[in-house]
């Protein structure tokens, strides 16, 4: 099955991936996004700040699940790269650390301030140092999970990829499962739109940063649960469809979520719900890892 990431001309790429342009209430998606953020820090303790490289964005916010050490699920905001907040992107922390996962929200320097590139670095980075020192807030770091919503979800593709743990003194398989939302898997199609401005990539570059044609070898693969809001445009559906699809070719284990309600901005509230069927997914997805 061909699935069509590029559509016809620029013009139609353009609007299949302006994801603030699908919804009518953005504003209202956004303070709500920012809400349950705080509501979440109201509800469990956090630890603010925390410096995972040298760069002045390179901080990560941590919330230690009550019994350690804990397995960490780590979240990585969106915002197309260039904008938004780890400070409203911890929705899901209370719920999680409740039940016994620590939860890690990541900054990154945004573009065109930092490359792709460079952004990529940054959050392997991140889980690098969450591995290397996490233990002493309470993370077990033989159980470490990603998640991350539009660039985020992009992110946490490349997180699973192959061939950059080495580099950082990782195991092979230090991520052990992986939730990408609404996520960007194949970049292409962005090099002739406005997201280009900022992003400043080559075709050739985009290809390079593409989750899609970097899937990582099944014996280092972790378990991929993958979803995109019901609202959303056909191309962020084609994107995560495409990303399935390689993902079913090449064997991994990956299930794909069915939502049936969401949009864009509002599929990632559905982590911060403990009665919502993602959230039980992802406890399942970790419970089926436990040491």
């Amino acid at each position: 099955m061909k699935i069509d990431l590029m559509f016809d001309n620029a013009a139609t790429r353009a609007v299949q991936y302006n994801a603030r342009a699908s919804v009518e209430d953005f504003d209202a998606c956004m303070t709500e996004y920012a809400t349950l953020a705080q509501q979440a820090k109201e509800q469990t303790p956090g630890i603010y700040d925390l410096h995972y490289g040298m760069g002045a964005a390179e901080r990560l916010d941590l919330f230690p699940a009550i019994g350690q050490p804990a397995p960490l699920l780590v979240f990585i905001h969106g915002g197309y790269w260039h904008s938004q907040r780890k400070e409203e992107a911890c929705s899901m922390a209370a719920a999680f650390a409740r039940r016994g996962v620590a939860v890690a929200t990541l900054e990154y320097t945004l573009a065109p301030e930092a490359t792709l590139a460079e952004i990529v670095r940054e959050v392997r980075s991140a889980i690098a140092w969450l591995y290397h020192h996490g233990g002493q807030y309470g993370i077990d770091p033989e159980r470490i999970y990603v998640s991350g919503s539009s660039a985020g979800g992009h992110l946490s593709g490349m997180l699973i990829a192959d061939d950059w743990q080495q580099r950082y003194q990782l195991p092979a398989n230090v991520i052990k499962g992986a939730l990408a939302l609404s996520g960007l898997y194949d970049l292409r199609p962005l090099c002739d739109t406005y997201i280009n401005g900022w992003l400043h990539l080559t075709p050739e570059q985009a290809q390079s940063l593409s989750p899609l044609f970097m899937l990582p070898q099944k014996r280092h693969a972790p378990q991929i649960l993958l979803d995109v809001g019901a609202k959303e445009t056909q191309g962020f559906k084609n994107q995560t469809q495409a990303y399935y699809a390689a993902c079913v070719e090449r064997g991994l284990n990956v299930q794909l979520l069915n939502d049936s309600h969401s949009n864009h901005f509002t599929l990632v509230n559905e982590l911060a719900n403990p009665d919502s069927a993602m959230f039980k997914q992802v406890m399942a997805m970790i419970g089926s890892t436990q040491r």
